[in-house]
């Protein structure tokens, strides 16, 4: 017999996700699940799936997100930002902040109308200026974590790159095996200014908008350009997002935040 499972739509600068209330852990959902409801033919359609549910350890809640491949990932910088508009409306409004659990560690969100700022976990992991071989050329790769790893690339003609081919060789290239890599295309608009496209490990494929992309290479380009923070972001969904940081050290960022939208698009119910 089929289950019918209430489920709500939500989008960051383009980035969708189906959102689902789990605060009573009743929901018990298979990969296979997962990405049925992703599918954007046979299901709801969405880049990925959030899961509120109760905190285990520090946090107010513990936020489950997965790609729309059905499987788990860290985190999502967009889909933390619907995550903490989705509690909130979930207790009506009433709530000013939230600090969450993820597996990159633990994400505090502020509420400023349908904005929302996180609070990001530490960056890690931050290479500059690798020479990769990459579908039959060579591209100088940067690369940082940022709650999930990401490779960037700035470019001179950000429009006529081919996202799908170079993304899908940076994803599984050697240097960022065995788990893969997201990978980010940018190009600079102005001293603390860029725009950015992004192919998106788990989605395989270009996403309108990645929270963690955003900041990966925002980061990036103040490594490389000394920009100052905040550093606007123009993604293909059409939305500029701002990342803050502080840098008390060389190559060391503290406070690190995501500010842009969260918007509800519509609610329902579907069978399993």
């Amino acid at each position: 017999m089929a289950t019918t499972l209430r489920f709500w739509k939500m989008n960051g600068a383009g980035n969708d996700f189906v959102m689902l209330d789990n605060r009573d852990l009743s929901l018990s959902l298979s990969t296979e699940q997962i990405a049925r409801l992703c599918d954007r033919h046979r299901g709801v359609g969405a880049d990925g799936l959030l899961l509120v549910e109760p905190a285990q350890s520090d946090g107010d809640f513990r936020m489950r997100y997965y790609n729309a491949d059905g499987g788990e990932a860290e985190m999502c910088g967009n889909g933390a930002r619907c995550y903490g508009r989705f509690v909130n409306f979930l207790h009506e409004d009433k709530l000013s902040n939230i600090k969450f659990e993820t597996m990159a560690g633990i994400i505090s969100a502020e509420f400023e109308g349908d904005q929302v700022r996180i609070n990001m976990s530490a960056p890690h992991t931050l290479k500059l200026a690798q020479e990769l071989d990459v579908a039959g050329g060579k591209l100088t790769v940067h690369s940082v974590n940022t709650g999930v790893p990401h490779a960037v690339v700035f470019v001179d003609d950000l429009e006529n790159v081919d996202v799908i081919k170079l993304g899908a060789g940076l994803r599984y290239h050697e240097a960022f095996k065995p788990k893969g890599t997201n990978a980010n295309f940018a190009k600079v608009l102005g001293p603390n200014s860029i725009q950015i496209r992004t192919y998106e490990r788990g989605v395989e494929g270009e996403t309108l908008a990645c929270g963690t992309g955003m900041v990966a290479s925002a980061l990036i380009h103040h490594e490389l350009t000394g920009a100052a923070s905040p550093v606007a972001v123009l993604v293909k969904g059409g939305d500029t997002l701002r990342i803050g940081f502080d840098e008390p050290s060389p190559h060391d960022y503290t406070n690190v935040t995501l500010f842009g939208p969260a918007d509800f698009a519509f609610s329902g119910e579907v069978s399993l």
